[in-house]
């Protein structure tokens, strides 16, 4: 992941057809905003120990040790219901003082769940109103109930920080 991040931040030079079909050298610039996204393999990987690895690769080759977290996919056994657990998880190491997840992806819709639809076969109209019809969403209840546990940790953060530095409260009182 590490290469692939340093790879995507530099600028690149390659054949390409462009739009009207003709062969063309084109030019990127690279993106300096590329990020390590945890989601999970064999095995969940959002715990604190695994977060630690993943950020010490990154500081070995010398980026920002810090990363998203995917709390759906592998990290929840794909079991949407289960994106909470991980949130939670997420939101005790942030409690605990730590900046090393800076975002959380989670699959969210108005209703919980999923449906099934295939265009052209199935009917629009027999749809439900506000479930996913790609991957199995938290309902709109359980993604207030991420959004407060995350924003209670990053709340516990800043008063840890305040009793460790009295100095920081400047910072957080604007």
């Amino acid at each position: 992941a590490t290469d692939a991040i340093q790879a995507g931040a530099r600028g690149h030079h390659f054949l390409s057809v462009h739009k009207i079909g003709q062969v063309a050298v084109v030019q990127t610039d690279g993106n300096k905003d590329c990020h390590v996204i945890l989601r999970g393999g064999k095995a969940p990987n959002y715990d604190e120990a695994s977060v630690a690895a993943a950020c010490s690769d990154l500081e070995a080759a010398h980026l920002p040790a810090t990363l998203m977290v995917d709390c759906s996919h592998a990290n929840s056994s794909k079991q949407h219901e289960r994106q909470v657990e991980v949130a939670r998880e997420i939101g005790r190491q942030v409690a605990k003082g730590s900046f090393a997840v800076f975002g959380l992806m989670v699959e969210s819709h108005l209703k919980g769940g999923a449906q099934k639809f295939t265009p052209g076969r199935d009917d629009p109209a027999a749809l439900e109103y506000g479930k996913s019809i790609t991957d199995a969403c938290l309902g709109w209840d359980e993604s207030l109930e991420v959004l407060d546990v995350l924003s209670n940790a990053v709340l516990a953060r800043r008063s840890l920080l305040l009793l460790l530095s009295p100095m920081q409260e400047s910072i957080y009182s604007q």
